[in-house]
């Protein structure tokens, strides 16, 4: 993509913008700069910074198609912005062409469509309100429109004024869905799954066929959902059951589980955030680290209460991210609950100070998935746009306007 130069008039004198494709060579350490920048801010208060370990697109990097612009004033970074395209479910249809007589009349199919997410928009705060932001949304645009994305979309807190004003004012997006972050600190000691509960870990190609074969018509559901499953930093998927109706040892694949599956049972992957970047919450009191210091000094000295500690964020921390979230039967909420305790004693023997996950505000799930309400979002916005006029699998009407689903996968490539 070539650059692209913007004049701006500044105190009386002309400055001049190029907005051109991040080059890793030279505009790294600018990128960084930035990026502590805009999390900390000057004001000193309680913030997040996102260390990405040198590498400014890790978090769009597994992505299938992915883009990164800078924004400079002669050799300055002032600005980035990076976005990936990627092809999921929109809705879903009735199929009513049967391959055999054993197939029900009316199967839902996924709709699938090209999407594209925009994440990662910085403008430093001394070069703001002068159209920077604005600028490197259409050009990343333009990039979307020319590779087929008919959909874009862009996630941010529900209080980010400037952040929904940009996006809703000025580049002409509505606000989408409005799902929850929820964060649990991963302690010192081990949690205990219900014993009535058993847990199996899926080979990938058992995961994928449970995956599209029970929750492609959940919306996002990213169509190689095979290349998330496979991907390194994909730790496991795995598979909660009622104790008695399957182990490890008598796992018969997922073709003869769906076929003859238990009363109740969950599932739910793990994505190693860890080994891509870390967060340090900048900006504490010495109060509030002394404060969440005792409570981890308490834990360590009496281990038998299991008393809920603080981890210390206030030095980089990892975390790992729960996806694909989902669950049948009377006792779904009680098999999540255990898959819960055991994705937290691994993120624990991995290391990490949290263990997140996202869902819809309306999951059905929900509950059963522990949370510090301190730590968690309760409701981010997701805010998107139309960028083509017809889906790439058959027409269900304009998605920007339809009503949201009990359910939403959250892709871990892009969280």
């Amino acid at each position: 993509m070539r650059g692209e130069e913007l004049a701006f008039e500044v105190g009386g004198s002309m400055v001049v913008v190029t907005v051109r494709e991040f080059d890793p060579s030279k505009d790294t350490e600018g990128v960084e700069a930035v990026e502590r920048i805009c999390e900390v801010g000057p004001s000193g208060k309680l913030s997040l910074f996102t260390d990405l370990h040198g590498d400014p697109i890790c978090r769009v990097r597994n992505s299938p198609t992915f883009l990164m612009l800078v924004a400079e004033i002669g050799q300055e970074t002032v600005g980035m912005i990076r976005g990936c395209i990627k092809i999921v479910t929109c809705g879903k249809k009735l199929h009513r062409h049967r391959k055999n007589t054993s197939e029900p009349a009316s199967k839902q199919v996924p709709v699938y469509t090209k999407l594209a997410y925009i994440l990662g928009l910085r403008v430093s705060p001394n070069h703001r309100r002068m159209g920077i932001g604005f600028k490197l949304v259409q050009r990343l645009e333009e990039w979307f429109r020319e590779n087929g994305a008919e959909y874009a979309y862009m996630a941010t807190e529900k209080d980010n004024v400037a952040s929904v004003k940009l996006f809703t004012d000025k580049c002409g997006y509505s606000k989408f869905r409005t799902p929850s972050i929820l964060v649990n600190p991963v302690f010192a000691h081990s949690l205990t799954p219900s014993s009535n509960v058993t847990i199996i870990q899926l080979p990938p190609n058992d995961a994928e066929f449970l995956y599209r074969t029970k929750f492609a018509t959940t919306e996002f559901f990213p169509r190689d959902v095979d290349s998330v499953l496979n991907n390194h930093l994909t730790l496991g998927t795995f598979l909660a059951v009622p104790r008695g109706s399957y182990s490890p040892d008598t796992w018969p694949g997922s073709p003869r589980f769906l076929a003859d599956p238990p009363p109740s049972w969950g599932l739910l992957s793990v994505w190693n955030c860890k080994d891509v970047f870390t967060l340090q919450v900048m900006g504490a009191s010495r109060v509030k680290k002394a404060i969440a210091k005792t409570t981890r000094l308490l834990d360590r000295a009496f281990p038998w209460l299991r008393l809920p500690s603080i981890p210390n964020f206030f030095r980089p921390f990892g975390f790992h991210f729960l996806y694909g979230l989902g669950g049948e039967g009377p006792r779904a909420q009680k098999m999540v609950r255990a898959l819960c305790a055991f994705a937290h004693n691994l993120a624990k023997d991995s290391g990490c100070q949290v263990v997140a996950t996202e869902v819809s505000g309306q999951e059905p799930l929900r509950c059963a998935i522990p949370h510090w309400k301190m730590l968690s979002c309760e409701e981010d916005l997701w805010c998107i746009k139309r960028l083509g006029e017809d889906y790439s699998d058959g027409a269900v009407g304009d998605w920007t306007k339809s009503p949201p689903g009990f359910s939403i996968f959250v892709d871990p490539r892009e969280f």
